[in-house]
C-alpha cells in the first residue's frame, strides 16, 4: 500500500493537477495563451470544414487544392473567416471546459480508488468520465458559436450564401429557425465532442502512463522524479496519441455534424439523407472528409494546449523552453498528417 502511494505521488509530479494552478494565472494569461493557440490553428479548422461540404462537382477536393484555392479568392484575411465570432465564444468555453475538466477528474479518481484498479485503468476511466463531462458543458456554450462560424468559414464556397459578418448569419438564423436555429447539430455536437473528449482524454492519461513505463519509471519505489524536459515530452506523447485516437474514431459524426450545421436556411435535412448523400458522393470514405486537417488540429491543440497549460501550472517552466518543445512536437505532427491527407483527402 505504501508503494502504492508512493508510486501515486511520484506520477502526482508529473501530472496536471487542478490544486496546483494559479486560477487568477490560469484565467487571465490562459486566457491569452489559448487565444494564440487558436489563432495558430484556425485555418486548419477552415479547411477542414470546406473539405467536409464540398459538393461532388467541387474541384478543390483536397486539403492542398482547398488552402490553394482559399488564398487565390480571397487572399490571406480567407483564412480567419469566422474568426471574430470563435474567439467570442471560444475562450469562456475552453475556460468551463478545463474547470469542469479538472474537477470531474479528481472526483472520478475518488470514486474508482475502492475498486483497486490498475494505474493506466484508472486514468483511462478517470479522465475519460471527465473529458465527457466537461464537453457537455462546454459545447452548450459553443454550440451557437460553432453554427455561426461555419456559416461564415464556408460563405460562398460550393454555392454556399455569402453574409457581411457573424450577426448577420445570427439574425438570418433566429428569423428562419428561431433560437434552436442556432442549436442546429447540438445532438450530434454532443455525440461527436462529448466521446471524442472522452476518448482524447482517456488516451491521454493511458498513454502517458504507459510512457513514464516504457521510461523506467513507476517501477523502482526508490526512482528519482523525472526531469521537467521528459515530463513534457511524455505529456506531449500522450497528447499526440490521443488526437490521432480521438480523430479517427469521431471524424464521421463531425463530417455529419458540419453538413448540418452549414446547410442554407432554406435547406432542410435529417442525419440520414446527410449520410446517404455523402456516401452517394464517395462511398465510405466520405464519412472521413477532413480527417487530415482534424487530426492535425486535434492533435496540435491538445499537445499545445497540454503545454501551454504546464506552464500556467509550473513556475519552474520557461516559456522558451514551453514553446521549443511545442515547435517540435507540431514539426512531428506535420510528418503524420501529410500522409494522412494523402490517403483520406485524395478522390
Amino acid at each position: 500500500m505504501a508503494e502504492s502511494n508512493a508510486r501515486a505521488q511520484r506520477f502526482g509530479q508529473t501530472e496536471i493537477n487542478w490544486d496546483k494552478l494559479d486560477k487568477t494565472k490560469f484565467y487571465v494569461v490562459g486566457a491569452g495563451i489559448f487565444t494564440g493557440i487558436t489563432v495558430a490553428l484556425y485555418p486548419i479548422s477552415v479547411v477542414k470544414t470546406r473539405l467536409q461540404v464540398a459538393s461532388k462537382d467541387t474541384v478543390e477536393r483536397n486539403a492542398y487544392s482547398v488552402l490553394r484555392g482559399l488564398l487565390r479568392t480571397d487572399g490571406f484575411p480567407g483564412l480567419y473567416r469566422g474568426f471574430g465570432t470563435v474567439i467570442t465564444g471560444a475562450i469562456p468555453a475552453r475556460i468551463i471546459f478545463l474547470t469542469a475538466l479538472e474537477n470531474t477528474k479528481v472526483a472520478a479518481f475518488s470514486m474508482l480508488e475502492p475498486f483497486r484498479l490498475s494505474e493506466t485503468t484508472q486514468a483511462a476511466i478517470a479522465n475519460g468520465i471527465a473529458g465527457m463531462t466537461s464537453s457537455l458543458f462546454a459545447q452548450s456554450v459553443f454550440v451557437p458559436i460553432d453554427v455561426v462560424s461555419q456559416k461564415l468559414m464556408v460563405q460562398g464556397y460550393s454555392g454556399h450564401v455569402r453574409y457581411s459578418g457573424g450577426l448577420e448569419v445570427a439574425r438570418m438564423v433566429l428569423k428562419s429557425d428561431g433560437i434552436w436555429g442556432l442549436y442546429r447539430g447540438f445532438g450530434l455536437s454532443i455525440m461527436t465532442y462529448s466521446p471524442s473528449s472522452a476518448v482524447w482524454w482517456a488516451s491521454y492519461g493511458s498513454s502517458q502512463r504507459f510512457i513514464w513505463r516504457s521510461l523506467g519509471y513507476g517501477i523502482k519505489h526508490e526512482e528519482a522524479v523525472p526531469s521537467l524536459r521528459k515530463i513534457i515530452l511524455a505529456q506531449a506523447g500522450g497528447g499526440i496519441i490521443a488526437g490521432a485516437t480521438a480523430s479517427c474514431i469521431s471524424t464521421p459524426l463531425d463530417t455529419i455534424k458540419t453538413r448540418l450545421q452549414v446547410l442554407g436556411d432554406e435547406k432542410k435535412s435529417s442525419v440520414r439523407q446527410v449520410v446517404k448523400g455523402l456516401i452517394a458522393e464517395d462511398g465510405w470514405k466520405g464519412l472521413y472528409r477532413g480527417l487530415g486537417p482534424r487530426f492535425f488540429s486535434m492533435s496540435a491543440w491538445g499537445t499545445s494546449m497540454i503545454l501551454a497549460y504546464e506552464y500556467l501550472s509550473m513556475n519552474s517552466l520557461s516559456f522558451s523552453l514551453c514553446m521549443n518543445m511545442c515547435a517540435h512536437i507540431l514539426l512531428h505532427d506535420i510528418c503524420i498528417c501529410l500522409y494522412v491527407w494523402h490517403h483520406y483527402s485524395m478522390v
